[in-house]
């Protein structure tokens, strides 16, 4: 958390109590503080934020009633707001196909613009944390472990909605990226089972990643879009796989609804 200096800005009629409460809500909206957080102790929060801890405590009040900080036996985190969307009219819709499909053509556009702003915007901060998802993916992918890969996958997109410094793409993207880690729409576990498949995805990263690196936002933007439409053939696949499999078990099983085949116990003439 940056250095935050209660007495400068805002107008004359700002108490220092309302601008202390402003600056705190701003780190929540830019993502500076995320969902979970867990803030600092009040006398040091004080000393960073150069306020009287009188005044941080009315502050805090402030956006406790707005609902963005929440008090936990370790002290005070930032609400979990805005990091799922967890609505079980989502599961519903999940359940079905057309609506799986028009999730991933409405990450085709978000993912495609992230990336493009990403590639402009990046500063050697964004860059830099960049870097570690791509090589916690890397990590990963050497190691064998496909939750972790899987984990590190979306991470990366999270790094890169960062690098975009579009505010409404951040917090949406973040959002539905908790329904990637649960698989509500995505089964991701599935697709890193594949080897495969796991080695193209781990390209397809590498890809994004270096075409924000070096600033080429046109091939950013490709690269990103060609990895989620991939990731729609690939989840495709796993399921058209998986269905034919569920087939041949029910014709192995009779359906579950059936003995031996009457010819089969009678004998066929």
């Amino acid at each position: 958390m940056e250095k935050f200096k209660a007495d400068g800005g805002g107008s004359k009629e700002d108490s220092v109590v309302e601008r202390t409460a402003r600056h705190l809500e701003e780190l929540v909206l830019e993502g500076s503080l995320a969902p979970g957080d867990l803030l600092l102790p009040e006398r040091e929060l004080a000393i960073r934020l150069s306020v009287s801890r009188p005044t941080l405590r009315l502050a805090i009040k402030i956006i406790e009633d707005r609902g963005l900080i929440r008090s936990v036996p370790e002290g005070r985190i930032v609400a979990p707001i805005g990091r799922a969307i967890t609505d079980p009219l989502m599961e519903l819709m999940s359940a079905h196909g057309m609506v799986v499909d028009d999730y991933l053509e409405f990450r085709y556009t978000t993912e495609r613009m992230a990336a493009e702003l990403a590639a402009r915007r990046a500063n050697d901060v964004d860059r830099a944390q960049l870097k570690r998802c791509i090589d916690a993916i890397d990590a990963a992918h050497e190691r064998g472990v496909e939750q972790d890969e899987a984990d590190a996958d979306v991470d990366l997109h999270i790094a890169v909605y960062e690098a975009s410094h579009n505010l409404v793409v951040l917090h949406v993207m973040r959002a539905l990226s908790g329904m990637l880690r649960t698989g509500i729409i995505e089964n991701r576990g599935k697709l890193f089972q594949r080897p495969q498949t796991r080695d193209a995805l781990r390209a397809q990263h590498r890809a994004i990643y270096e075409a924000i690196e070096r600033g080429d936002a046109e091939a950013a933007g490709e690269a990103a879009e060609a990895h989620v439409r991939y990731t729609h053939d690939a989840l495709r696949e796993v399921n058209a796989a998986e269905a034919r499999l569920h087939v041949s078990l029910r014709r192995s099983r009779g359906g579950r609804v059936s003995t031996k085949s009457f010819d089969e116990k009678n004998g066929s003439n």
